[in-house]
C-alpha cells in the first residue's frame, strides 16, 4: 500500500492512501499536535476533505496503540506460515507467577526455551522488541516466537510449571 506524505506548511503533515473500496483516507498530523482523520469527497487529492475525527495527540496515541496491537499479532502470525516449524503465541504473566513483578532478563526465556518474546502487551500499550530489563507485570501478555515446544517451554515458565 502507498502511503502519500504532504507537507502543509505552517499546519504540519498529511498522510494519505487509497483504501481497498477505493477511498481517498487522510490523517492531518498539525504542528500543534492535533490529529485529523479525513476522507475525500472524490478520487483526487485536491478534491474537499471532510474531517471525520478530530484527536487529541493522548487520544491519537491511544488509537494507534488500538490499532497496532493486533496488526503486530497478525505480522506474526503471518511470519509463522512462511517458516515451516515456526509459531507465533500469547503468553499471560499471572499474579501468582515467578516472574510477575521480575525484568524479563531473568526469565532467561530464549536461552532456556529457545524461543523468543518479541513483544510485550499491557492493556493498550505495546513494545515490541523488549529489553531485558522490562519488569513484567500481571496481565501482561507476552508475544512468543518459536516452536511448538519451545513457546510450550516459556508458557511454562512464565506460570511457574
Amino acid at each position: 500500500m502507498d502511503v502519500n506524505e504532504v507537507l502543509l506548511p505552517g499546519v504540519g503533515l498529511r498522510y494519505e492512501f487509497v483504501n481497498e473500496e477505493g477511498e481517498r483516507v487522510g490523517v492531518v498530523v498539525r504542528r500543534t499536535g492535533g490529529v485529523e482523520l479525513i476522507v475525500y469527497e472524490g478520487p483526487d487529492p485536491d478534491d474537499e476533505a471532510r474531517t471525520v475525527l478530530r484527536l487529541t495527540a493522548e487520544e491519537a496515541d491511544a488509537l494507534a496503540e488500538m490499532l497496532g496491537a493486533p496488526r503486530i499479532a497478525e505480522r506474526f502470525a503471518d511470519l509463522s506460515k512462511e517458516v515451516p516449524g515456526l509459531r507465533a503465541a500469547q503468553v499471560e504473566v499471572e499474579t501468582e507467577g515467578p516472574y510477575a513483578g521480575r525484568r524479563l532478563g531473568e526469565t532467561r526465556a530464549r536461552t532456556r526455551t529457545g524461543a523468543s518474546v518479541v513483544a510485550i502487551v499491557r492493556g493498550e500499550e505495546v513494545t515490541p522488541s523488549p529489553g531485558p530489563g522490562r519488569v513484567l507485570l500481571p496481565g501482561d501478555v507476552l508475544v512468543v516466537i518459536g516452536t511448538h515446544d519451545g513457546i510450550a517451554a516459556v508458557e511454562r515458565l512464565i506460570r511457574g510449571g
